[in-house]
């Protein structure tokens, strides 16, 4: 291997003591994410005329269902990695969150509660779409604090220093592995900003599934080919790869359905019709 000139440190820790209280970075990062997603969302949504409490309500429900829908992926689709007890499947703590689950489970719950509103269902997913990509970029800070989510060996500057007991297996004689976690972070930035830019250049619906979309084309085209943690395989690709086809050809066929729609304005369509 080449020698590495410069490398990205992993913390030597991730949680801190406050009095008797144990608190872990990946949840406060967790948390921030969550926080960013409901103002830049609110922020949004308001400027179209619609209200902050529904915002709330979303959050509040959806993230709540979100988490039940992340563990639940992990478990159907890494069941050999749950703790054989019958605690194993409520372990959140030992790992295991699903970020397909996650979103489709919120996305769902927060569709049912606009509904119950009485708003236009595409105009919010519009407003939230930008939010939860910026989430998830600043949520996998807290994979860098407990030293997951890092791919193959590099030998490349920026490579990601890994403690030995937390290598994956065959991979232990190695230092430096590919900082995913980094990665996703530019991709998701990036493509928030796109996602702002494009806005209202859009009809209603078609921000949020190109965020599903460019979330989707990260996976498949990049991040599942690096990636090293355990994983079932299938025709030779990760089972997280195929989903992401699958999320991706599912995205753009309501990006397309979305976008041969009447135009709506979206200052005068926050409320459905009728």
């Amino acid at each position: 291997m080449l020698a590495v000139l410069a490398s990205i440190p992993s913390p030597s820790r991730n949680v801190f003591e406050a009095g008797p209280l144990t608190i872990r970075l990946y949840g406060i990062m967790l948390l921030l994410g969550i926080l960013s997603a409901v103002w830049l969302a609110g922020r949004r949504w308001v400027a179209w005329g619609g209200d902050w409490d529904l915002i709330y309500s979303c959050a509040m429900w959806g993230v709540a269902a979100g988490i039940v829908g992340a563990r639940l992926y992990h478990v159907v689709t890494s069941w050999n990695e749950v703790p054989d007890e019958w605690w194993g499947v409520f372990a959140v703590w030992k790992g295991g969150l699903g970020i397909w689950g996650g979103v489709a489970a919120g996305v769902v719950t927060g569709a049912i509660v606009a509904r119950r509103a009485g708003v236009n269902i595409p105009l919010l997913a519009d407003a939230v779409g930008p939010g939860l990509l910026l989430a998830q970029g600043i949520g996998r800070l807290g994979n860098y604090f407990n030293q997951e989510l890092f791919g193959k060996p590099t030998s490349l500057p920026w490579g990601l220093e890994i403690d030995a007991a937390q290598r994956e297996p065959a991979y232990e004689q190695f230092a430096t592995f590919h900082p995913i976690f980094l990665y996703e972070i530019i991709w998701d930035v990036i493509g928030v900003l796109a996602l702002l830019w494009l806005g209202r250049r859009l009809r209603p619906g078609g921000v949020f599934f190109l965020y599903v979309m460019w979330y989707a084309l990260g996976r498949a085209s990049w991040e599942e080919h690096l990636r090293i943690d355990p994983s079932h395989y299938i025709a030779g690709m990760r089972l997280n790869g195929w989903i992401a086809i699958g999320v991706f050809l599912g995205a753009l066929a309501g990006f397309v359905w979305t976008q041969r729609r009447s135009a709506v304005s979206r200052e005068v369509g926050v409320r459905r019709a009728g």
